[in-house]
Formats: structure tokens, sequence, C-alpha cells
């Protein structure tokens, strides 16, 4: 018999699900359009004031995990435990909470990881860095080559070591985001 996700220690984690990065896939889009969808359906939209999709696989031709990515934004506090609550009745697991902050994910299987993958960041309306980052990637090509060719540099360091791979971009994607926050202004 399997040990339960929840049952299981960090190393366990990330031996079952290491890091890997695969092409572009388009179909990443129609992915987070379907979950925007279901979320939408199940949470009260006076609850949700954005929902985004982010991280790599929203950003047009590199190579990413198989992971979809999505930014819900709510109006307060108060919120977070509601929208929270919610998701994990519909099945998510919640990874991490913080305390304006929680992350859950969904396709996590005992056996890997499922077809479909996803994170939600559920996050007080603007706690939103990655939007930044998202669109200056996608408006400037030649950076988002510069990210990719980075992250494949760490994939294999890294691949059991989900926080140091994320360590490991930390220092690209504040620049990047600093660099769009002040190109773009109050965008978001």
């Amino acid at each position: 018999m399997n040990k339960k996700l929840e049952k299981m220690k960090l190393k366990e984690l990330w031996q079952l699900f290491p890091i890997f990065l695969v092409e572009h896939n388009k179909e990443w889009i129609k992915w987070y359009e379907e979950e925007r969808e279901m979320i939408l359906s199940s949470v009260p939209s006076k609850s949700i004031k954005r929902i985004s999709h982010i991280g790599s696989t929203a950003i047009l031709g590199i190579c990413a995990k198989n992971i979809v990515d999505i930014l819900l934004e709510v109006k307060d506090k108060d919120n977070l435990e509601i929208v929270k609550n919610i998701f994990i009745n519909s099945g998510w697991l919640c990874m991490n909470m913080a305390e304006n902050r929680i992350t859950l994910n969904k396709g996590y299987t005992e056996h890997g990881f499922a077809e479909k993958v996803f994170h939600i960041h559920i996050r007080i309306m603007g706690d939103n860095d990655e939007l930044y980052f998202r669109d200056y990637l996608n408006e400037h090509k030649e950076i988002a080559k510069e990210y990719e060719t980075l992250k494949l540099s760490l994939w294999k360091e890294f691949e059991y070591d989900r926080d140091g791979y994320t360590e490991a971009k930390t220092d690209f994607i504040k620049k990047y985001t600093n660099l769009a926050r002040n190109s773009y202004g109050k965008r978001y």
C-alpha cells in the first residue's frame, strides 16, 4: 500500500515529484482556461478579484515544468480562508500557508504526477509580482530565452530539490520583476 502524500517527508515528495522540464505546450493555455472555468463555478464571485495564468507555462515558447500555475487574487484576508476551504473540499492539497499567501495543488498522486497538474496561489489583491515577470518575459523574448537557459542549467543539479531550484532562480526573477515594475508602473 502506498503512503499518503500528507504523511511523506519532503525528500520523499521530491523523489516522487522531481523537477522536469518539457518543451512549451500550447495546451497549457487550454488547461488554464478549463481550470479557470471550474474555479469560477465553485468560488463565489464576490471573493475573486482576479484569476491569472502565471509561471513558465504562461511564458510563450520556453521549456517549463508541466505544471500550470494560477494566481487567484481575493479582496481580503477573510477571503483567503474561505477560498482555501473551497479548494480543499474539492480535493486540492494545501502545499504551503503563510499569513497572506496560500498555495494548493492538484494532480499529485501517490504514484506521481497526474496527466494535468496545477498549482493555485491564493493571495490578497495586489500581491502579484508574477504578472509583471510573465508580461516582461512575453514582451522580451531574448530575456525569456535567458530564463529558459537558466532553468535548463539548473534542472539536473536540483532535480530532487525544489527549494534549491526555486532559490537558484530567485535573483533572475527579482531582477526582471523589478525592471518590469519600473517600466510598467502600476499596471496591476
